[in-house]
């Protein structure tokens, strides 16, 4: 891994600690930690190693430490029913806890397939939405309370920023509690989107398990439709989904709803690395502003 010292040295996950933690897991293991690619620096820090192939998580914020058994839960469940999905990298008990730092660890798979589409997406997801219940119980699906656990946890946050936020979750809180779904409910991915399908060379599969719960399957077709709406994401990719499902959430009542809750998440799952990664700061800045003047047309970029 390249080591930036520069960038942010205060954190309690900087680049170099990063590549310390990444070090003890992998030595706990018997894996090789040498030319350690980071992939991700968000809720995770995601690496693909260079000797073997392997995929290694390491969670960094304590508010998220509880997804780790439940991705290790759903990974197993979805192996089970053989779903096509990324594979825990088999004799090892998940998630590891090294030195404090929580991880697990993935059969790595190239992605040297078709790039994926909304089709793909939804195929994957009615097939996950079809299976029989699990035979453990995954958490119920409660959105904000990821938001919530995220604001305690900022490793920095201007107060009026936090106040706006606290009052926006409440705000919106309270429409979620009023809706009434039509679809049917049952086990989701939790965050759907293209980013979390792998194209391997055999199949498409489904990846970042961490928020599989049991919710409405509404939510798993709404990420697309606001990457449609957020990011400039061509609308032939939620079409494709809407079609390919069944299901046009964006013509939904309760989709405006759903899109604030999703906008919520995807604006405060940096505040836990404010100081470790403040290459974030710019784009959090973007969306509070957005958020504040209530502009639903601004475009965002993805946090890196």
């Amino acid at each position: 891994m390249t080591v930036d010292v520069q960038a942010g040295t205060s954190g309690r996950y900087t680049r170099p600690k990063l590549a310390t933690a990444l070090r003890a897991i992998c030595d706990a293991v018997g894996l090789d930690s040498r030319g350690a690619r980071l992939l991700r620096f968000v809720n995770n820090a995601v690496f693909q190693l260079s000797a073997q192939p392997v995929v290694v998580r390491i969670v960094l914020s304590p508010s998220l430490r509880h997804r780790a058994d439940n991705v290790v839960k759903a990974a197993t469940w979805l192996a089970e029913h053989d779903v096509p999905a990324v594979r825990l990298l088999p004799g090892i008990a998940q998630p590891i806890e090294v030195d404090g730092h929580l991880a697990t660890l993935w059969q790595s798979v190239p992605e040297n397939g078709p790039r994926p589409t909304g089709f793909d997406l939804a195929r994957l997801l009615r097939r996950m939405h079809e299976l029989p219940h699990a035979p453990f119980s995954f958490h119920r699906w409660e959105p904000l309370l990821d938001v919530r656990r995220r604001l305690a946890d900022a490793e920095e946050l201007d107060g009026g920023d936090r106040d706006f936020l606290e009052l926006r979750v409440d705000e919106v809180e309270s429409e979620l509690a009023s809706l009434r779904f039509p679809l049917r409910q049952g086990a989701i991915h939790g965050d759907a989107h293209l980013g979390n399908l792998i194209s391997g060379s055999a199949e498409m599969l489904l990846c970042d398990l961490d928020s599989v719960c049991v919710g409405p399957r509404e939510w798993d077709l709404t990420p697309l439709a606001v990457g449609m709406l957020r990011f400039g994401h061509g609308t032939e990719r939620y079409r494709a989904l809407a079609r390919g499902y069944g299901f046009d959430v964006t013509r939904w009542p309760g989709f405006r709803v759903l899109r604030q809750v999703r906008e919520l998440k995807l604006t405060t799952g940096v505040l836990p690395i404010l100081r470790s990664n403040p290459d974030v700061r710019p784009e959090l800045a973007r969306r509070l502003k957005t958020f504040r003047s209530g502009d639903m047309s601004a475009k965002w970029t993805p946090y890196q």
